[in-house]
C-alpha cells in the first residue's frame, strides 16, 4: 500500500499464503504452536526448550527447523554417506559380522569407526578409535608397522655409520 503497510495483519496474510501455496498444489507445511520459548522439530516431532537447539543467524527466529539431536543423527549418516559411500544399517552389519569387536585390538567395545584406504577409499572394516588413529598415525604404511611389531618384540633398528651418508643396517 502506499503508505507501506499490508492490507491484511501477518496472521492473515500468513493464513491467506497458506491457502494461495494449497491451490497451487505445493506441500504446505501445517503450523504448530508452541510456548514461549519452546519450538517445534520438524523431524522428531516433538516440541522442545530452546536451549535444545542450535543458532542460526539466518533464520527469523534464530534457530534451525531441527533441534541439536537430530542435526546430529543427519550429520553421522551425512558423514558416512559422503565418505565411504554406505549407511548406517550398513556399517551396524559390519560391526555384527565382527562380532562388535576391534579386528586390531581384539576388545569388545565401542568399534564404531569405519577405517579405509585412503589412496583407493576402499572400506576395511570397523575399528576402535584407538586402532583407527594408530593406523591413520602410520600413514597406511605396511613397512612402518612391521617397523613398530619389530621395536615392540625388542628388535631395536640402528643403522651405524660408516661413511658420510652411508648407513649400515644390523643383520
Amino acid at each position: 500500500m502506499r503508505d507501506g503497510l499490508q492490507c491484511y495483519c501477518r496472521p492473515c496474510a500468513a493464513e491467506y499464503h497458506q491457502q494461495w501455496q494449497i491451490a497451487r498444489g505445493k506441500n504446505v507445511r501445517p503450523r504448530v504452536e508452541a510456548p514461549v520459548g519452546h519450538k517445534f522439530c520438524r523431524r522428531c516431532k516433538e516440541i522442545k526448550p530452546h536451549s535444545e537447539w542450535d543458532r542460526n543467524k539466518t533464520a527469523s527466529d534464530g534457530l534451525p527447523t531441527r533441534c541439536k539431536a537430530c542435526r546430529a543423527v543427519e550429520s553421522r549418516a551425512g558423514h558416512l554417506k559422503r565418505s565411504y559411500g554406505m549407511t548406517e544399517a550398513d556399517r551396524d552389519e559390519m560391526i555384527a559380522a565382527q562380532g562388535g569387536i576391534c579386528l586390531i585390538c581384539k576388545k569388545r567395545g565401542p568399534a564404531v569407526h569405519v577405517d579405509h584406504c585412503h589412496t583407493t577409499g576402499r572400506v576395511r572394516g570397523v575399528l576402535c578409535f584407538n586402532c583407527n588413529t594408530a593406523i591413520g598415525k602410520l600413514g597406511d604404511d605396511p613397512d612402518a608397522a612391521r617397523r613398530v611389531v619389530s621395536y615392540l618384540e625388542g628388535n631395536l633398528w640402528n643403522p651405524t655409520l660408516e661413511a658420510q651418508g652411508v648407513c649400515r643396517q644390523p643383520s
